[in-house]
């Protein structure tokens, strides 16, 4: 595995080894945790050749306290992408991303960036769609795998590859858990332990969303993605009555507008801060005929 600091070094080791194949892509912000980890394997089962990015962007953050805080463990994070197989590892300053005068960007508009995530980070998605799109440029993948944790991120970056016509195909790879449920990510880090343990609840509210779906009664109406929607946030109230809210939606796993009747499959999203830790989570759930 070698690892590569500037664009041009990352172009001219990708000249060689593509003639020998499909190259699979794993873009990631580092401090990588076995959700990353699973991507990496997947890419490496699918593709000759296996690039990952580790960019802490400072464009999708829209709270500078959150950019200062996140992790960055660059060392562990070499010695785990080899073990998972990565063959090239891009690990740029922000300076060769962002050059001097750098002042393009590239934007989804729509539903898709304006709720769930969109209504509370704003400019988020515009940091992330540019970052991506000019990471696409630099490596130009034929696969690119992606986290189903982040959904709604997953969904952008379908959009704009159809938009842009991109030859990429994008790979959404399930949510990696820990033992209790909780979905991993590298913000599990900044619990404390009272934290960690209140946060067990995020994945119980999950489950408990397909429950009251599965039990749905023309008396309960819980086949109805706004009474999902409250049962959880008072379910949420009882457990972790500190726990901030951001949003607790039921909605069309596609599109991100909230759904009324529950049909066939919705998305139960959620954003909560638990322990001034802000964690998102989300679970497809499906109406049994």
């Amino acid at each position: 595995m070698e690892k590569l600091t500037t664009i041009n070094a990352l172009r001219f080791k990708l000249r060689e080894t593509r003639p020998q194949g499909s190259i699979g892509f794993v873009p990631t912000m580092g401090a990588l945790h076995e959700g990353h980890l699973s991507l990496i394997r997947q890419a490496k089962q699918e593709c000759p050749t296996v690039v990952v990015s580790i960019f802490v962007n400072p464009t999708q953050f829209n709270d500078p306290t959150d950019l200062e805080k996140y992790p960055r463990t660059l060392e562990r994070d070499l010695e785990l992408c080899e073990e998972a197989g990565a063959d090239f590892v891009f690990a740029p300053e922000v300076s060769e991303i962002y050059p001097y005068g750098f002042s393009t960007k590239i934007i989804v508009e729509g539903n898709l960036t304006r709720l769930l995530e969109g209504a509370f980070r704003p400019g988020h998605f515009d940091g992330v769609t540019t970052v991506v799109a000019k990471l696409f440029h630099i490596v130009q993948p034929d696969r690119a795998y992606f986290g189903e944790k982040d959904w709604q991120q997953l969904q952008v970056i379908r959009k704009m590859t159809s938009d842009l016509t991109l030859p990429i195909e994008i790979i959404g790879v399930p949510t990696i858990r820990e033992a209790d449920g909780l979905a991993m990510s590298s913000r599990n880090v900044r619990l404390s332990p009272e934290a960690r343990e209140k946060a067990k609840v995020l994945p119980f509210l999950l489950k408990t969303a397909q429950d009251l779906l599965d039990s749905a009664t023309p008396e309960t109406q819980t086949d109805k993605g706004p009474v999902i929607a409250q049962w959880l946030t008072t379910l949420l109230e009882s457990n972790a009555p500190d726990a901030k809210v951001d949003y607790i939606a039921v909605v069309d796993p596609e599109t991100l507008i909230s759904i009324d009747e529950i049909t066939d499959t919705a998305l139960v999203a959620l954003a909560v801060h638990i322990g001034g830790v802000r964690l998102i989570d989300n679970r497809l759930i499906r109406r049994t005929p």
